[in-house]
């Protein structure tokens, strides 16, 4: 199956086109947000290609895998809008036809007649419309007070919009456009790393210099991409967060001391760029509804430049500084101190903090090793996580006499070993229970040879074997990655799992 007749089979399933409100894509998952839910999890995962799925509040997550995700999205978005127009052309045409009968038949009755006339077309009107995928008259009383589809997907959203779950949807929103810049230059950076091990000549190749900048472009821009991002994704002028990510990081800086304070460019790091362009979203919002209009365009970024500039100097930089070093103290020391015992629990959690989405809050503080240290040394253990779901998911293969439930596994193994372990969660692991278990398992044992050993990556956003260039301690990071694999096979083995009958 292609993926134009995958993303036919997913709106056969989920539709009629009037029926999809929204459709987007991360890496591996194709995300619905539907009006009516006339559909089940069971029909989506019965259609070939779909991995698994997860829904989580009022959005539904179907597992495609990388790539494919993104590919089928776009088919799928296309089919939407071609039945939606389509459907909504057919609800016009229908309700002209009631509107003229229903006319007619007004000339001919008595008053009486035309009210049972009006309630008889309105029926009628009705059920064109649902011919057509639109909510019945029913559901429209239902929800009067809130209104259409869109407005009742909102309502349902903000009902399950809490505090954290926006805070953590934002962290991502702010870091995940980065993780492509992180994978090209952390792999650039690593591989030369390596060469310049072997050869410490290699290092006066001017052609190997240029890759070495290049290597390196993501953290000398990463202040001014975070502050972009930040800005926009509360509200502001993206640009001017930039602009104060660049204040923050000027290398004038250096030359001033302020009231008896030398000052330093870059101090506070993250932290304090996602603090200072939070304030400046957020006093540019509130400017935008206090300065008139006419002064606008020209008012508003001069203030919140200058007042922003204060704030970030006197404020958003030494508390940014105390809490990157809290930050890069707490990583060390629990590594450091805790070894064995700090590998096993973070590897043997991670797996669940992913399942609720919590794994979202430790994207700055990577993002801040990276800054602070050059290296992260919690990426590898929390690695171990996906590597321990492949041991899982092979013990499941070994096992079941289920030919479907081994063609999935068969099918997301290998996006598995490559650092992808959403088609293993969704579609192996956690349906069948122990096995989740047993790659958490896995996943604990891997941790404690990444622990004790301290190894660290150059990168962010990857994991699973693709990881191993980018870590500064490859043959040790490999080891570890072997004993999840073994850890999560044994252990499922040994625990087991009630195998799925043939459908």
């Amino acid at each position: 199956m292609n993926n134009q007749e995958l993303a036919q089979k997913i709106l056969e399933v989920v539709g009629p086109a009037a029926n999809v409100i929204e459709a987007h894509n991360c890496m591996t998952r194709l995300r619905l947000h539907v009006r009516r839910e006339t559909f089940t999890a069971e029909a989506l995962k019965k259609i070939p290609g779909v991995l698994g799925t997860n829904k989580s509040d009022d959005e539904w997550q179907i597992v495609l895998g990388p790539g494919k995700a993104t590919n089928v999205t776009t088919a799928f978005n296309a089919l939407v809008a071609e039945g939606q127009a389509a459907e909504k052309v057919a609800g016009a045409t229908a309700t002209t036809a009631e509107a003229t009968a229903t006319a007619d038949a007004t000339k001919k009755t008595t008053a009486t007649d035309t009210t049972k006339n009006t309630s008889e077309a309105a029926a009628a009107t009705t059920a064109s419309a649902q011919a057509a995928g639109a909510p019945s008259f029913t559901d429209l009383q239902q929800h009067a007070k809130i209104g259409d589809g869109q407005d009742l997907h909102n309502a349902i959203r903000k009902r399950n919009a809490t505090p954290g779950k926006l805070l953590l949807k934002r962290i991502a929103n702010i870091f995940v456009p980065l993780v492509p810049a992180f994978i090209g230059c952390g792999l650039i950076t690593s591989i030369l790393s390596l060469c310049f091990k072997f050869n410490p000549a290699l290092a006066q190749i001017p052609a190997l210099q240029v890759l070495a900048v290049a290597g390196n472009a993501i953290f000398w821009g990463m202040n001014l991409f975070v502050g972009f991002n930040t800005a926009k994704e509360f509200g502001g002028s993206p640009i001017l967060g930039g602009v104060m990510a660049a204040v923050i990081s000027h290398p004038g800086l250096a030359n001033i001391t302020l009231f008896g304070a030398k000052l330093f460019p870059g101090r506070g790091g993250i932290i304090a760029v996602l603090l200072i362009a939070f304030f400046a979203a957020e006093l540019e919002k509130w400017l935008h509804k206090h300065v008139p209009e006419i002064l606008d365009l020209f008012l508003t970024p001069f203030l919140v430049v200058l007042l922003s500039t204060f704030v970030a100097i006197g404020v958003c930089q030494p508390v940014g500084s105390f809490l990157s070093e809290v930050i890069g103290a707490a990583a060390t020391t629990a590594v450091n101190k805790g070894g064995a015992l700090t590998g096993f629990i973070m590897g043997g959690c991670w797996l669940p903090l992913v399942m609720l989405g919590i794994h979202q809050g430790m994207t700055p503080i990577h993002a801040e090793l990276l800054n602070h240290f050059g290296i992260d040394i919690l990426l590898p253990i929390q690695a171990m996580a996906g590597c321990g779901q492949v041991g899982a998911a092979l013990a499941v293969y070994c096992k079941t006499k289920n030919a479907a439930l081994k063609k999935t596994v068969a099918v997301a193994l290998p996006i598995g070993i490559m650092g992808v372990g959403e088609p293993l969660i969704y579609g192996v692991t956690f349906p069948l229970g122990k096995p989740f278990i047993g790659a958490c398992i896995g996943g604990a044992c891997g941790g404690v040879v990444q622990a004790i050993f301290v190894v660290g990556a150059f990168t962010m956003g990857i994991s699973g074997l693709p990881l191993v260039a980018s870590t500064d301690k490859m043959l040790v990071y490999l080891a570890g990655l072997g004993v999840a694999y073994v850890a999560g096979f044994i252990a499922t083995w040994l625990l087991g799992f009630d195998d799925p009958e043939e459908v």
